[in-house]
């Protein structure tokens, strides 16, 4: 009977253990989950002026649509020139899980800026519409990776 007693005492003993030491690898997790104050700010400061950017398509629409290559081009390296550097500094401060997706959006959209541009030098109208689409697209899917938070 006190053998019963000392494996069942083991027993529960081991089982508290393996709860004890399994639970705060658990809430490493939870903490890890959410971005801290100081990266949020980095985030909003950034998302800022991305969102800036953002709101310069309907002019660049309007140049597009007029086929007017200097202007394009001018307002790609204006205005809209600093959003690859705003969303690798997002990027950086975004949870892990999330980094590789924005990268590959903020890939995407700075390859569409990149095709606009060279349309717009080559004076290639169809090409410029349908790199301004791209662009469009790229500006949409990227704003759906910056948290809520950074964007109020």
């Amino acid at each position: 009977m006190l053998s019963a007693l000392r494996r069942l005492a083991s027993f529960c003993l081991c089982a508290c253990l393996c709860l004890g030491l399994a639970a705060p690898a658990n809430a490493a997790k939870s903490i890890n989950r959410t971005i801290s104050p100081d990266d949020m700010e980095v985030i909003r400061r950034n998302a800022e002026g991305f969102k800036n950017a953002q709101e310069r398509l309907p002019d660049l629409a309007k140049l597009v649509n007029a086929r007017d290559w200097t202007f394009t081009r001018n307002l790609i390296h204006g205005p809209m020139q600093e959003v690859g550097r705003e969303m690798s500094y997002i990027n950086q401060r975004l949870l892990k899980d999330d980094r590789s997706e924005a990268n590959k959006l903020a890939t995407t959209l700075k390859e569409a800026l990149a095709d606009l541009d060279e349309s717009a030098r080559l004076q290639d109208g169809a090409k410029l519409q349908k790199s301004y689409t791209s662009v469009a697209t790229g500006f949409a899917n990227y704003a759906r990776v910056i948290p809520e938070q950074a964007l109020n």
